[in-house]
């Protein structure tokens, strides 16, 4: 199936909405699409990209990321326990990454450049997981779906990520891939609520969650203190920094005890 149609086919799926509780207990709507589809979803996104994007075929790097996803999912409630995360190094120097329903997690090279070891790494990719445990890209597409209906989400979604004319094409039922989808940026709501799942994640895992504030630190570091591409929808990096500063020390009480309970991640 190409993916237009996969994408597509999968929109037209989602009928009744319902209203649940996200991690941090905020209240959140999504539509009627099941786990298998979004699942599927993000294989197809995952796909994607892989073929679009350069791979990183370094054995070390390679392993460094997926050690540090190990550690991470480890942490996670009992309905991902049965998920088998796969990992992806790409060739951008960009300081990127992504996490898509079904395990699926990418990293650019250029996201080494600011994530200076192992704990920086986590704040990174546990912020990335934090969307997916949350729910927010099946709350994406809800919100889309209800605001503006079929034709009109799958042109604004590809209008965003390729301009005019791919939402153009859209609009007349094509060009839409799974990839578009999924890869889009979250709300500045989703942003926040992923560093506190993501922050709250690495602590678990037995990562330094004071960490989170310096990779973010070091991140508008690198970009001379404007928002690189990753964070143009996130919260005023100032106000995340500090939220980040705040939430630091009750978590300090949950990394002591996973690093007693043996959870001591040794992965670069």
């Amino acid at each position: 199936m190409k993916a237009a149609a996969f994408a597509i086919t999968a929109i037209l799926l989602l009928g009744a909405c319902a209203t649940t509780t996200s991690p941090t207990g905020r209240r959140q709507v999504v539509g009627g699409v099941s786990q298998q589809q979004l699942d599927q979803l993000g294989a197809q996104a995952f796909a994607e990209t892989k073929a679009k994007e350069t791979v990183n075929r370094d054995a070390r790097q390679n392993g460094y990321v997926q050690c540090v996803v190990n550690a991470l999912v480890a942490q996670l409630p009992s309905q991902y326990h049965g998920v088998r995360w796969e990992t992806a190094v790409f060739v951008d120097k960009e300081p990127n990454a992504f996490a898509l329903p079904g395990g699926k997690v990418g990293v650019n090279t250029g996201i080494f450049s600011v994530a200076r070891n192992q704990d920086q790494l986590a704040a990174v990719i546990g912020h990335e997981i934090g969307h997916v445990i949350s729910r927010h890209h099946e709350e994406r597409i809800t919100k889309q779906m209800g605001a503006s209906g079929l034709l009109q989400v799958a042109s604004v979604l590809a209008g965003a990520a390729y301009g005019e004319s791919a939402a153009s094409t859209v609009s007349q039922l094509g060009g839409m891939g799974a990839q578009t989808m999924f890869l889009l940026p979250g709300s500045r709501t989703q942003e926040s609520e992923a560093d506190v799942v993501g922050q709250r994640l690495m602590a678990q895992a037995g990562f330094d969650p004071s960490q989170a504030v310096n990779l973010w630190q070091n991140m508008m570091a690198a970009s001379g203190n404007r928002s690189p591409q990753w964070l143009s929808t996130h919260p005023a990096p100032a106000n995340r920094i500090r939220e980040l500063q705040r939430d630091a020390p009750a978590l300090m009480p949950v990394f002591q005890q996973a690093r007693q309970a043996g959870r001591i991640p040794r992965c670069g």
